[in-house]
């Protein structure tokens, strides 16, 4: 069975010491994550019928209470703008503004998002990051892509609810649950992706404010991360719970994570689509691919993560 939906608080101390173990855990890993043509070629036997599904929502144009400055869509030229001829060729052309760290659209952080005492993942210096953009460290550094097994456990389906409440955590017992109920295992070089309904309860409630209340992990759940030696973390929400269960650190499954461990983190995926196609085949594990987009000097992406079964 699951565990206490609310675990205890962190003080600073148990925090530090947390962070103290995960990177140290992370220094004596390989380094190479789920990015070895070995570890690819090994999680193209998880294709068996060959469909493909997204874990992207769409990207959102209308303001909430969770994304205050939506991406901005205009087309430039379209047909029937003012002073066009409707002969011969023309083109549709538009553009997109948006924020790429906000609370509504599905992105990947690089290691320079996050800057905890001073640094940024490794130790590197936090004045890398300049007005200019990230000198070290950027999105760019995942130009190639990140393919590998990727895993999802549905926490929401453990527990018998459609979704997790907002303040509710999951915890390294519900991340173990869930594989045993599941009958999958993450192992070394897997890119993680851990459901708790987020976006389903956007779709049937409404959006929210999400910065004051939302599901996500304990902090004490990246052990398991660092015990299994993952590669990338993704959620369908922001991955860490608001409020925070730690004294002084207001994300600090971001810190876990980018700063401490060096993972690729994903935050406000979409897992439905995902979640019936598992459900349909019986298995929870699959290639997945992630593929950024090329912005130097960026501190993260929009991502549209495709799970191949």
């Amino acid at each position: 069975m699951a565990t206490d939906a609310r675990p205890a608080r962190l003080s600073s101390a148990e925090f530090d010491a947390l962070y103290r173990r995960l990177a140290r855990r992370a220094a004596e890993g390989d380094g190479d994550g789920a990015r070895t043509p070995a570890r690819v070629l090994a999680a193209t036997r998880e294709v068996r019928t060959g469909r493909t599904v997204t874990m992207a929502a769409p990207v959102q144009t209308a303001p909430g209470p969770d994304d205050p400055e939506p991406a901005r869509h205009r087309m430039s030229q379209w047909p029937g703008r003012s002073g066009e001829s409707g002969s011969g060729l023309h083109f549709a052309m538009d553009r997109f503004a948006m924020n790429v760290h906000g609370d509504a659209d599905s992105h990947i952080d690089a290691l320079c998002h996050v800057i905890y005492d001073g640094t940024l993942h490794g130790g590197v210096p936090a004045d890398t990051v300049t007005e200019g953009g990230a000198t070290a460290l950027a999105i760019e550094a995942a130009h190639d892509g990140i393919v590998g097994r990727g895993v999802l456990l549905d926490i929401p389906r453990l527990r018998g609810v459609p979704w997790l409440e907002p303040g509710e955590h999951v915890t390294a017992d519900d991340l173990g649950a869930t594989e045993r109920a599941q009958d999958v295992r993450v192992t070394e070089g897997d890119l993680l992706f851990v459901r708790v309904g987020h976006r389903l309860r956007r779709a049937e409630l409404g959006a929210w404010h999400v910065a004051q209340a939302r599901a996500g992990l304990h902090p004490s759940a990246m052990e398991f991360l660092a015990e299994r030696r993952v590669a990338v973390l993704g959620g369908d929400g922001n991955n860490d719970t608001a409020p925070s269960c730690t004294d002084g650190v207001d994300f600090p499954v971001h810190v876990l994570a980018i700063h401490a461990m060096g993972l690729y983190l994903l935050d406000y995926l979409q897992f439905e689509d995902l979640a019936r196609l598992c459900e349909e085949e019986g298995r929870w594990a699959f290639l997945c691919v992630v593929a950024p987009l090329r912005l130097p000097e960026a501190t993260g992406s929009p991502v549209n993560p495709i799970a191949v079964l």
